[in-house]
């Protein structure tokens, strides 16, 4: 968030984010960036920050210190619309020479109406087009040198953590998504690339990378699972073969947005034998048939709750976390009771929950059986409270366990830190009291001496 100082701090900059970025010669043009939306928006705009500053740009960390602001927007939502306006009008306000890009940057016509003055609209991972718009509104003083950056690129992720994209788009179309015609069909990235930026990322100090893209379980569908070679050998663009490839690593590495296709059942193993960390982010939405069905959501005919027994078989430990929206058209009180009743039987370790929003242009919105606000409320608060109840049966049963975690942050009061069934920012932390001997970036080992109903407290073993 912002701060009202006497010179306005852009959101992302500061300790936490671009802050971190370095500094360029005094000379140098800078640029303000504002990055809002998921951690694929995310690694956009560190890919754009990466060439700014390869191209001689500083960063930097308030509106009154750019020569120019780029407002990396998300379009998914119409309140994600809605902060991406407010957002350009403070850029405006504060500075007022603004590049917006990203997903937001297809409704060029909404936000040139809103604020005429902007100087460039872009869309989503439309790299180049944000580059040579910078360009033009503060010109570069120099030729890029690739000495100007690290090898890993910048990245807005603390030092110890990364996000790894390994495709753009999704080939699927649910009736309440518009990501298809905000980023395209998939589009994977040959396996030796995603390969190359792990191994810079792993050489540069990352402890962990978290595996992104829209589908990440139809990785290299696209491109029929093409081989390309990585130290030596032949490297398919398939789920299993890249899954495999980074558990070679040597670093945590978390799966998100795995679509529950049958051939995921493959990397579980992988798990179970520490190559890659016990958790898979599974977005279900839902776990009434009669709803997914209205959702056009791809595996929604799998025995679910059978998986994910199996799953549990195989690798005990394993994590499993999702997000689901109530108040889907036409879903009713039974449907509603029917995935209460699945998310007590399945025992997801995390849940995120959306009230159904009609986005624009979405086909749900030509569902019969629209549910009024008051019902999306109150089924809302139904679930949390089922989500907090399983989280805290399962969080209780880490009591006197010991277990490794990764040290997020340390100041004089302790460390904060998160164990390998929760990633940044979206789930719980593990609070270690009194303990400053250690930095972040640390795995240490832990017992677990107390839960709540999200978050643990432990003590070094």
């Amino acid at each position: 968030m912002t701060t009202d100082t006497a010179e306005k701090s852009l959101p992302n900059a500061g300790a936490g984010h671009a802050g971190r970025l370095g500094v360029a010669p005094q000379a140098a043009p800078k640029v303000g960036f504002v990055s809002l939306g998921c951690p694929k928006a995310l690694v956009d705009s560190e890919r754009i920050i990466t060439k700014l500053r390869a191209d001689g740009y500083a960063i930097a960390p308030d509106y009154a210190g750019a020569d120019v602001v780029v407002v990396n927007t998300c379009g998914f939502l119409d309140s994600a619309k809605q902060e991406s306006l407010e957002a350009i009008g403070e850029a405006m306000t504060e500075n007022g020479r603004v590049i917006v890009a990203g997903c937001f940057g297809v409704e060029e016509e909404r936000i040139r109406d809103a604020y005429p003055g902007v100087l460039a609209v872009t869309g989503p991972h439309q790299y180049e087009q944000v580059v040579s718009a910078v360009h033009e509104a503060a010109p570069p003083l120099h030729d890029s040198f690739l000495d100007l950056v690290p090898a890993e690129g910048l990245r807005l992720t603390p030092r110890h953590y990364a996000y790894l994209k390994i495709s753009e788009g999704c080939n699927n179309r649910c009736s309440f998504c518009i990501i298809p015609s905000l980023r395209g069909d998939l589009a994977s990235r040959p396996a030796a690339n995603v390969m190359m930026e792990a191994e810079r990322l792993v050489k540069a100090g990352v402890k962990e990378l978290l595996v992104i893209s829209q589908d990440t379980s139809a990785y290299g569908l696209d491109i029929k699972y093409a081989q390309s070679q990585w130290k030596g050998r032949a490297l398919p663009a398939r789920f299993h073969d890249l899954c495999e490839a980074l558990g070679e690593l040597g670093v945590w590495v978390r799966l998100h947005y795995v679509y529950p296709y049958p051939h995921v059942d493959t990397v579980i193993p992988l798990m179970a034998e520490g190559r890659l960390l016990p958790y898979l982010d599974v977005p279900f939405q839902h776990a009434s048939p009669a709803v997914l069905k209205a959702m056009r959501r791809p595996a929604a005919q799998e025995k679910t709750l059978d998986r994910i027994r199996r799953w549990r078989e195989i690798c005990p430990d394993l994590a499993l976390r999702s997000t689901f929206i109530v108040g889907f058209p036409g879903e009713t009180e039974s449907d509603f009771v029917f995935l209460l009743e699945w998310m007590r039987e399945a025992r997801l370790a995390r849940v995120g929950c959306f009230r159904y929003e009609p986005v624009a242009d979405a086909k749900a919105n030509d569902l019969p059986g629209a549910v009024p606000d008051e019902v999306k409320e109150e089924r809302w608060h139904r679930f949390m409270a089922v989500a907090q109840e399983v989280s805290e049966k399962r969080l209780a049963s880490m009591v006197g366990r010991e277990i490794d975690v990764l040290i997020d942050e340390v100041d004089e009061e302790g460390a904060l830190a998160r164990s390998q069934w929760d990633a940044p920012e979206i789930d719980g932390s593990v609070f270690l009291n009194g303990e400053t001997c250690v930095q972040t970036g640390d795995i240490v080992k832990v017992r677990i001496a107390h839960a709540d109903a999200y978050d643990l407290w432990g003590e070094r073993s």
